[in-house]
């Protein structure tokens, strides 16, 4: 299975990505094929909603910018996990933005290879992940009609057993 993990966090070794490495090390032992794409890294623009995409553009954004590799690799993609820590109750601006451009390539094709979702969330607070969990849900469980792998959350600092608990998330698919 092709695995596409976004990245959310902008600290490359914080929570978020330690248990993003943990998730991938148990999926490619399991023989799955995994990319992660930094978000926080790229320069993915929010959308404009000026429509191209959905007139002129036949599914592609207007913009020219790193979306463009996101939206290539998710076409080939059978499962999304989604990995964030939480940022005033949801996900990050950087993920979000990425998310939020899932419009022009999604409407009026969605992805079809795409099947499975997963969420990785990190926060300090063990009751912040209500707004994700609701993004989840609508948009990609709902309105995509993804099958759902689950949702891994750690409160505090990653422990043992959490990174544990990721790999193993990675290695049952």
């Amino acid at each position: 299975m092709n695995i596409l993990v976004l990245n959310g966090s902008p600290r490359p070794n914080g929570n978020t990505s330690q248990l993003v490495k943990a998730f991938t090390e148990g999926a490619t032992g399991s023989g799955h094929q995994v990319t992660t794409i930094d978000v926080c890294k790229k320069n993915i623009h929010g959308c404009l909603a000026c429509e191209y995409c959905h007139t002129k553009g036949n599914g592609t954004c207007i913009q020219k910018d790193d979306f463009a590799e996101v939206a290539e690799v998710l076409r080939d993609s059978d499962m999304l996990v989604l990995a964030s820590p939480i940022y005033y109750h949801n996900v990050t601006g950087q993920l979000k933005c990425t998310i939020d451009r899932f419009y022009a390539p999604v409407y009026p094709y969605k992805f079809p290879k795409l099947k499975k979702i997963a969420m990785i969330l990190c926060s300090g607070d063990p009751d912040m992940y209500e707004g994700a969990k609701f993004s989840y849900q609508g948009d990609f469980l709902d309105f995509l009609n993804l099958e759902d792998m689950g949702v891994l959350t750690l409160a505090g600092s990653v422990t043992r057993s959490k990174l544990e608990e990721a790999k193993n998330l990675g290695a049952s698919l």
